[in-house]
């Protein structure tokens, strides 16, 4: 089982925190009826589900280099594949919430200019005091509708805000922890080196050992050889007396 400080656990409970918070967002998106509300929630999702999708991607690209040598990284390839599948699931939640915005907003962005359509048919109308309603009604319509766009943007940019600041901080702790794997990895790469040299020396030990005991061998052949030599000249010897002398 992989340890808790496996950094990708770390990264993924920082993404499921996302997740939960653009959840909550979507939910407050669909109850919500206000047009003004609604936009600023859309451009809040939205930006949220690119966010998501970025780390996701990253997050992706990790699994890609562990699954070429499992080992390596004290997994095996049933965890790559369960971190396969949570890469998917999460990426498919953000897609389909991302894509039921953008729908709403599309069929918002529709509704507005169908009412604007009646709002011009209305000011082309021949009668002189209800185009001066109308007109009066649009001029209140449109300073109200600046003055709501106004704040609308500065809360939209406030949150805008605080959401570069979280996704500065997310990446700030992702580089972190790809910091942390650099350093391992290197860790690691210098014990290698350092068992390497052990191996090369202990192999040119080994390669002297042989050769003293080529040479010990070659020693004792000749020797041998000696002896026999030795040994065959007695025995001539004694045959000879024996064959002679008797």
């Amino acid at each position: 089982m992989p340890s808790a400080q496996d950094p990708f656990y770390v990264v993924k409970e920082e993404i499921q925190d996302s997740i939960d918070k653009l959840q909550s967002s979507y939910h407050q998106w669909e109850s919500t009826s206000d047009g003004g509300d609604r936009t600023n929630l859309s451009k809040e999702v939205l930006t949220a589900c690119e966010s998501i999708e970025w780390q996701v991607d990253e997050l992706d690209k990790a699994i890609s280099v562990a699954s070429r040598d499992p080992s390596w990284y004290g997994i095996d390839e049933v965890e790559i594949e369960n971190r396969r599948r949570w890469t998917s699931s999460a990426r498919t939640q953000v897609r389909t919430m991302k894509n039921s915005v953008e729908a709403g907003k599309a069929s918002n962005v529709a509704n507005h200019a169908s009412v604007n359509g009646m709002r011009r048919e209305l000011m082309r109308l021949p009668n002189s005091h209800q185009a001066d309603t109308s007109n009066q009604y649009t001029a209140n319509h449109n300073d109200d509708f600046i003055e709501s766009e106004s704040d609308r943007q500065m809360l939209l940019m406030k949150k805008q805000d605080e959401e570069l600041d979280e996704l500065s901080l997310s990446v700030q702790r992702i580089g972190g922890v790809g910091l942390t794997i650099h350093e391992e990895l290197l860790a690691q790469e210098k014990i290698i080196d350092e068992l390497g040299n052990e191996m090369d020396s202990t192999s040119n030990r080994l390669d002297f050992v042989q050769k003293k005991v080529a040479m010990v061998m070659k020693k004792a052949s000749a020797k041998g050889q000696i002896m026999m030599i030795l040994g065959l000249l007695a025995l001539f010897i004694f045959l000879f007396i024996l064959v002679f002398f008797t």
